[in-house]
């Protein structure tokens, strides 16, 4: 099977399926953090326009713009709001290319005004779903492919305790260099979950 995983530098999904025997490619403005696959480093769209035969594209398109944590600088009314509708843009550009190169299209974005302004997701996932102690509430649009099902679901702890603030740990992460590129951080548990249940 050929799968193409669109805006990842941290090759966690590529290399998932990389593991189990597909080959996968991965694209981003930034250079892979794995060096066991091949990596396209620009855009994503030149990706998609010079490249072919893909049985399934994941994507994770940028969601600095898109998420409700943004609202406000990005909100209606706000000065920096068309850098919002930027993005709604491009990301429904995206997926339009995307679905024309592969029957079987994924699309993860956190939370956001995608499901508003552009169109609600198939469903949505949390990582604690999948063996994760975190909580970072993903919406999944989906193109011929069966919704994404459990497979290690642990119990979040009660509300305003330590531990979960803990499980908060992405939403809650202080500012600096890396706040970005880690809160963008894929979980291994779904990627697995992916490969198990997304390959054939």
């Amino acid at each position: 099977m050929n799968v193409l995983v669109a805006c990842e530098y941290s090759a966690i999904v590529r290399d998932a399926f990389l593991d189990a025997g597909h080959y996968a490619l991965s694209c981003d403005l930034l250079d892979s953090e794995s060096e066991k696959g091949d990596h396209w480093k620009g855009d994503v769209m030149r990706c998609l326009h010079h490249t072919d035969d893909w049985d399934l594209v994941i994507m994770h398109p940028p969601c600095t713009y898109l998420c409700v944590s943004g609202n406000r600088w990005y909100g209606k009314g706000q000065s920096k709001h068309y850098k919002r509708e930027e993005a709604i843009e491009w990301t429904a550009l995206l997926w339009n290319m995307a679905i024309q190169k592969s029957l079987r299209v994924c699309m993860e974005n956190p939370v956001g005004v995608l499901s508003s302004l552009w169109r609600p997701p198939d469903q949505y996932i949390q990582p604690w779903e999948f063996g994760h102690k975190e909580m970072k509430k993903t919406g999944l649009w989906l193109q011929n492919l069966p919704l994404l099902q459990p497979t290690e679901v642990l119990t979040p702890p009660p509300a305003d305790s330590p531990e979960y603030y803990e499980w908060q740990r992405v939403w809650r992460m202080a500012p600096g260099e890396a706040r970005s590129k880690e809160r963008s951080r894929f979980f291994t548990g779904i990627a697995k979950a992916m490969v198990e249940q997304w390959s054939w």
